[in-house]
């Protein structure tokens, strides 16, 4: 008798220029965990990046499956973890969040689904501590997040945002990392109210502008003053690469998540142009880069429970 778990889970991008750690979107880009009972842990990696990801207990998949029986009071069982990468390192495309829903989801599964989505969610969000890659991850599609405050504890509104057909997100991802912590670094621990305002319309705009496909809207919405002016200098070529996706027709750039992976929004008559431009000018200041059109994900994390 086998028992297992199938869980894919896509890539995400957040922030989106002026929804600092708030919004983000789940991208047709994922990651495959299986979890199958057996004797003794055992965590097998394949794919992009395979070698660089722990296979030892610290792994955040297996740390996330025995967050959830932990969270019910459970012993967790002993698992065969097999994750097949797609969805690069370190890269601000939400590596680590794939790799916490699909712990959990996994493990909610196999426990017999004690948890309802919320449940899984809210686990999700104080693991990842923010809600932007991870609340796509799970649910998808693109999504705003707002936490609310009560007597006893916090809990979280999550609301759906259209996405137009024809806003096209197109990533550039280079070879280089950037870690998200490296890019919390450099970041104010405060902000003038002027340019608090100042992402509180453009975040407004932007909501309007996916939902409606309206280019002057996002050309306007997709800056930001909280998070990428100071985040640009640890990209190399950021300006020049920004600067040659708006010639060749993108409405902005942006950095996906903590970066380095760049974000730019378009339309499908334009990616392919886009895509050439940014790949084009990251070479000439010597960056190797994976340039692709991709897809909003509406669908999320995907399980599968197997009995044989």
């Amino acid at each position: 008798m086998s028992h297992s778990a199938s869980v894919s889970v896509p890539a995400t991008t957040a922030n989106l220029g002026p929804g600092f750690d708030c919004i983000g979107a789940a991208l047709t880009l994922y990651n495959q965990f299986k979890f199958t009972y057996q004797a003794e842990v055992e965590i097998c990696v394949t794919g992009i990046e395979s070698d660089r990801v722990r296979t030892d207990e610290s792994n955040l998949a297996y740390r996330s499956f025995v967050k959830l029986y932990e969270y019910l009071g459970q012993m967790p069982p002993s698992v065969r973890i097999d994750i097949e990468l797609d969805v690069p390192l370190a890269r601000g495309l939400g590596s680590s969040a794939t790799a916490i829903v699909g712990g959990l989801v996994g493990a909610n599964l196999l426990a017999g689904e004690p948890l309802d989505t919320t449940g899984v969610m809210e686990l999700a969000i104080a693991l990842e501590g923010h809600p932007d890659n991870v609340v796509p991850a799970l649910l998808g599609g693109c999504r705003l997040a707002a936490s609310v405050e009560t007597l006893s504890r916090q809990r979280w509104e999550i609301c759906d945002v259209p996405w137009h057909e024809s806003v096209v997100p197109v990533v550039a991802i280079p070879d280089f990392e950037l870690s998200t912590a490296e890019a919390r670094r450099v970041l104010p621990s405060e902000v003038s109210r002027a340019d608090a305002i100042f992402n509180t319309a453009h975040l407004g705009l932007l909501l309007r502008g996916l939902e409606t496909g309206n280019k002057d809207w996002l050309w306007a919405a997709l800056q930001d003053r909280l998070h990428q002016p100071y985040r640009q200098a640890l990209i190399r070529g950021y300006e020049a690469v920004q600067q040659a996706a708006v010639d060749a027709g993108a409405y902005g750039l942006v950095i996906s998540g903590a970066g380095p992976t760049l974000l730019a929004l378009t339309n499908p008559r334009q990616a392919e142009a886009v895509i050439e431009a940014i790949a084009q000018t990251w070479q000439q200041v010597g960056v190797k880069a994976q340039v692709r059109s991709l897809e909003i994900d509406n669908q999320g994390a995907r399980s599968s429970n197997e009995v044989a």
